[in-house]
């Protein structure tokens, strides 16, 4: 798989600032993608309360930052060439404008032309439990086009720690926009007993 192109993270104000920061670090990591980061004011208190990073150390892992409102941004049009983006996390604001078409940020905005564009759009929704109005904003984003996709753990890898965690959410979400990711995949629950009684 080609490792080239531009990814959009956009970080807005749920829970869950570790997964757009790891997600900045493991395409720094990856080499030859340019990301593209877009903070919602919200985000910015959540980073502050949920980690170690403030917004300087953030945005110092992308290799362009748009400001918020910045409507006018490279990224807000469809003629400027992406391989997808990611909102992680994704607050239900977030996820609301981006169903319903509420493009008044940047956010919403640059969700919205990679959806008018065919091209990948990820939100890492992060909310629990959910209400109906939830459940119907998550059906239009995902009849648009989008991919919802809840930031739930998976355990068949034997997690052992919260990064462990964090690290297999954010390969998944790379290797569903179609680039290398070191994903452990399921091997059947045969091998999975056999592999407990060696």
């Amino acid at each position: 798989m080609s490792q080239s192109g531009r990814i959009i993270v956009a970080m807005s104000g749920a829970s869950g600032a570790v997964y757009g920061i790891r997600l900045l670090q493991a395409l720094r990591a990856l080499g030859g993608l340019e990301a593209h980061l877009v903070v919602s004011p919200a985000a910015r208190q959540t980073i502050q309360s949920e980690t170690d990073f403030d917004h300087k150390d953030v945005t110092a892992l992308a290799d362009v930052v748009h400001g918020h409102r910045e409507i006018g941004a490279t990224i807000a049009s469809g003629s400027f060439a992406t391989r997808g983006m990611v909102v992680a996390p994704c607050s239900v604001k977030s996820l609301s404008a981006i169903a319903y078409g509420l493009t008044d940020d940047l956010i919403s905005r640059a969700a919205d032309v990679q959806l008018k564009e065919g091209r990948p759009l990820v939100l890492l929704f992060r909310e629990t439990p959910l209400h109906a109005g939830h459940i119907r904003a998550m059906l239009q984003a995902t009849e648009n086009g989008a991919i919802v996709f809840p930031p739930l753990p998976a355990f068949y890898n034997r997690p052992q720690t919260v990064d462990d965690l964090v690290n297999d959410t954010v390969s998944r979400v790379l290797a569903r926009l179609g680039l290398d990711a070191p994903v452990k995949q399921w091997a059947g629950l045969v091998a999975a007993v056999k592999s407990r009684r060696a």
